[in-house]
């Protein structure tokens, strides 16, 4: 006989196939339980996927967003001297999980980037794979130091109306004035260019930014022994007025007549095909270097991170000599007040 044959019984009992019943009032409970967790979710900031069952940020409304980055953009635009709310809305459309909104600024459509839960502005966009490809070009085989060479290529990337741009700009002209034509320094400009008029010239402070860009190549081309000349100019006097098209027009030919220029010489170079091919230059070697931020400093080929005074910059090129010349020897001041040397326009 088993040991213990009420114990045998009774497992026996439990081993049964017998239905488990749970009480209505239970189900109840916890399917209203899950009724509040459930809309809970979905008026807050997550909804549950229908497609995955997954929780994903519930999407703003896109004219809301719209109108977001459309008052951010103006707020910019003043703050920079320009007109109040001169940009305005264009479209909201969805583009590869995002929100694209269209803005007209100064005359020419900009598109600029949102998550769709309106959390975040994402002012640069670009495809990855592009990004990528032009990364691993660009620093496949990168010296880490600034090699020398008999006279440096000192090239300074900016945008016209960028303020950090055009803080470097006046950074750098006592150092063009020390070292002359002994070190090859030029400005570059960071545009993208999508057509062959000069309306298919975008830059990132609209469209005044880029047909100042279009001058100024112009004017390096015809007028190279005054180009830093007519830069301090409107550095000093044009910039404040840089968003009012009839402002600037006014401000630029008067500082290229005071430098004796020929202005309508300089107008028809920069509204023609002569100043699109000029600034397709900058456009190459700004790719080339992959270059969007303004101000970027490139000296013999490679990046410079120091910091942003007159003698810093001095003392970098003088160094990219294999024979520095006697003026590196002069010391250099600027009035000028360094930003941080990350600072700058675009990415």
């Amino acid at each position: 006989m088993p040991e213990n044959p009420e114990k045998e019984i009774h497992d026996k009992d439990i081993r049964k196939d017998t239905p488990i019943t749970v009480k209505k009032s239970t189900l109840k409970i916890a399917a209203a339980m899950i009724v509040v967790l459930v809309v809970g979710i979905v008026i807050g900031s997550y909804v549950i996927s229908p497609s995955t069952g997954m929780l994903t940020a519930k999407a703003a409304d896109k004219n809301t967003v719209g109108k977001d980055i459309l008052d951010i953009i103006n707020k910019d635009i003043e703050r920079n001297g320009g007109s109040p709310n001169s940009a305005s809305l264009i479209d909201v459309s969805d583009e590869s999980g995002l929100y694209k909104v269209v803005l007209s600024v100064d005359g020419s459509n900009q598109s600029f980037y949102a998550t769709k839960d309106g959390k975040f502005f994402l002012q640069n966009y670009g495809e990855i794979s592009a990004i990528k490809q032009q990364l691993a070009a660009s620093t496949a085989n990168q010296p880490t130091s600034i090699p020398k060479t008999d006279k440096p290529s000192v090239e300074l990337f900016v945008m016209a109306f960028c303020p950090f741009g055009v803080q470097a700009e006046q950074i750098m002209k006592p150092v063009v004035d020390l070292l002359g034509s002994k070190a090859d320094i030029n400005v570059r400009f960071i545009v993208n260019i999508a057509g062959n008029t000069a309306d298919s010239v975008n830059s990132l402070h609209g469209a005044t930014e880029a047909m100042e860009d279009l001058r100024q190549v112009c004017i390096n081309k015809y007028y190279p022994a005054k180009y830093w000349s007519y830069v301090e100019n409107i550095d000093a006097n044009c910039y404040s007025v840089s968003r009012d098209s009839t402002a600037l027009d006014a401000c630029w030919k008067a500082a290229a007549t005071n430098l004796s220029m020929d202005v309508t010489k300089i107008d028809t170079c920069s509204k023609g095909t002569e100043g699109i091919a000029l600034l397709k230059v900058d456009e190459t070697i700004s790719n080339n270097y992959v270059v969007s931020s303004s101000p970027t400093l490139i000296i013999n080929g490679v990046k410079y991170n120091g910091a942003r005074t007159s003698e810093a910059f001095k003392t970098t090129i003088c160094n990219a000599f294999n024979t520095p010349p006697a003026e590196c020897g002069t010391a250099v001041n600027s009035t000028v007040s360094a930003s941080a040397s990350s600072a700058g326009c675009g990415a």
